[in-house]
């Protein structure tokens, strides 16, 4: 007759740990979940999001709980929402023990937009994090966006007796947020700045439009961050930012680069 073992299991995360070294972030990486994102046109979007989860492990603790961070990642509704994002964080941070925690999930975004000339309607996705983070009970949240872009260079349209050279360029701004903002909004500060916004479709009449733009609005690499970050200091409710352009240069086997980082609170 088979008897069943009735002694408790030793819980090891839990035995003390002698290193005397705390761990600034320990959790989860890459844990896909469902989730719905409202957009600016009223709809809402499904999707699938990469969670990072993460808490600060005093150094008397040898491991910290990795099963909890899937139960609460699984306690909410199917699909996590953008206002159960705070919700997740503090639970994380309350049954993890921690003083502070981590909390970031990156999906695909996607904007219905009218092809310049033409209006004919696409989609374009744009990369967007949503990063949450509690110290000391103080919640913080900070959004990053992917816009591409184009780019066209100045240097080389006054230089050549006809046309000029352009590439794709890659604007991420990371912002932290002091009150609501529409990703849309952040897309926008940026699209404006650059040579010309992309798009998913285009029709003749629209690819003569953009070529003639883009020409018309050359722009280095260090103009794209200088425009973005002008635009960005005008927003109240971006606090602090880091705007970089990486353009994917057509007549090189290299990128340029810029980066501007600027903390609002600083300065006043």
């Amino acid at each position: 007759m088979n008897t069943v073992n009735t002694l408790p299991i030793e819980d090891v995360q839990n035995t003390p740990d002698v290193r005397h070294l705390a761990i600034d972030k320990v959790g989860i990486k890459s844990i896909r979940h469902p989730v719905k994102v409202k957009d600016k046109s009223g709809g809402v979007q499904h999707t699938v999001a990469m969670f990072d989860m993460y808490v600060h492990l005093p150094h008397n603790f040898k491991g910290t709980h990795m099963s909890r961070f899937v139960e609460i990642l699984n306690m909410n509704e199917r699909e996590i929402s953008i206002e159960s994002f705070e919700t997740i964080l503090n639970e994380m941070v309350k049954r993890l023990e921690a003083q502070s925690g981590y909390v970031e999930m990156r999906f695909p975004y996607f904007i219905n937009k009218s092809a310049p000339v033409s209006g004919v309607k696409s989609l374009l996705d744009y990369e967007v994090s949503f990063i949450g983070e509690i110290k000391n009970g103080k919640f913080d949240i900070t959004v990053k966006v992917l816009v591409p872009v184009t780019s066209l260079c100045p240097c080389s349209k006054k230089i050549s007796d006809y046309g000029a050279h352009n590439q794709r360029s890659h604007v991420t701004v990371t912002a932290l947020i002091n009150d609501f903002i529409w990703v849309e909004d952040i897309i926008r500060m940026v699209e404006e700045q650059a040579s010309c916004e992309l798009y998913g479709l285009l029709k003749r009449p629209d690819e003569k439009y953009v070529t003639e733009r883009a020409y018309d609005n050359p722009k280095f690499v260090e103009d794209m961050v200088r425009d973005v970050a002008a635009r960005l200091n005008e927003e109240s409710r971006i606090v602090k930012f880091i705007v970089e352009s990486e353009n994917f240069e057509s007549i090189h086997n290299h990128s340029a680069y810029a980066l501007i980082e600027n903390d609002k609170r600083l300065s006043h």
